[in-house]
């Protein structure tokens, strides 16, 4: 298979399946639910993010899970949440499975938004997390982190979106002993055909930023999206991809391409 077989580029003004814009959901009932997850006593400015992301992406109902340490902090009113028991440190502690779980039983996917922390009982509950639900998960700032350094928790698992910076697709490329190292000087081509080969070993869907392009990689297909001016930029690319996914789950690729110019 050439290149040009499996590489599809788009621009803001040329989206690649202008189609699916036209196409969603009229009804919030039938728009999606997502559950967002994230947060620690150390902050929730990304679930935060991410949940009101979400909202403007165009879910039908989203809601938000913290650990139990930000109960008396967050403001009152300002986002819907349930709250989850955490560790002494105020990150999710490993008890807070089943609860989980549970939530993740309402929702069509599930979106890891980050400000977890460094703490070995979240990673625990992350990898049991990973490994019980089957249903679209995405994982995006220090949440990834946990599965950049243990690349075994996503690398087999389907359904399943990583929305990482370079560096953190560097680690985790060299953690997961990839035969060839993503760096920072490769060019578009070669950064796609490496994509491509990842995404077709492996049921992991990727996106990620480099030399002012988003790229997109699910099954095998790539798609680049030139972006100017957008250093902040995984928690909303993360919160809009999953939207746009659970809205299209039998067309990750075209979904994930099309949420980067939505």
């Amino acid at each position: 298979m050439g290149v040009m077989d499996y590489w599809h580029k788009q621009t803001l003004e040329t989206p690649l399946y202008d189609a699916m814009l036209w196409s969603r959901p009229e009804n919030r009932a039938y728009a999606g639910k997502l559950l967002v997850v994230g947060g620690s006593s150390q902050g929730f400015a990304h679930p935060a993010q991410a949940y009101q992301a979400a909202s403007v992406a165009g879910v039908g109902s989203g809601r938000a899970v913290l650990p139990d340490a930000l109960q008396k902090t967050l403001p009152k009113g300002f986002m819907e949440a349930d709250f989850l028991p955490s560790t002494p440190s105020g990150s999710f502690a490993r008890e807070a499975l089943g609860e989980l779980l549970s939530q993740a039983m309402w929702a069509d996917g599930v979106l890891l938004a980050g400000d977890m922390g460094r703490n070995s009982e979240t990673a625990i509950l992350l990898e049991s997390f990973a490994g019980k639900y089957s249903g679209q998960l995405t994982l995006t700032c220090d949440a990834a982190d946990y599965a950049v350094n243990a690349p075994h928790i996503v690398l087999k698992r389907p359904n399943t979106l990583l929305v990482v910076g370079f560096k953190q697709l560097q680690k985790f490329g060299l953690n997961a002993r990839f035969p060839q190292a993503f760096t920072s000087s490769m060019d578009l081509l070669r950064l796609v055909e490496m994509l491509h080969g990842v995404t077709t070993e492996y049921p992991l869907s990727i996106i990620t930023k480099h030399s002012d392009n988003i790229f997109v990689a699910s099954g095998g297909q790539v798609s680049t999206t030139k972006i100017i001016d957008k250093p902040v930029w995984r928690i909303t690319t993360a919160a809009s991809a999953s939207v746009w996914w659970l809205q299209n789950p039998q067309k990750p690729f075209e979904a994930l391409s099309t949420s980067i110019v939505a």
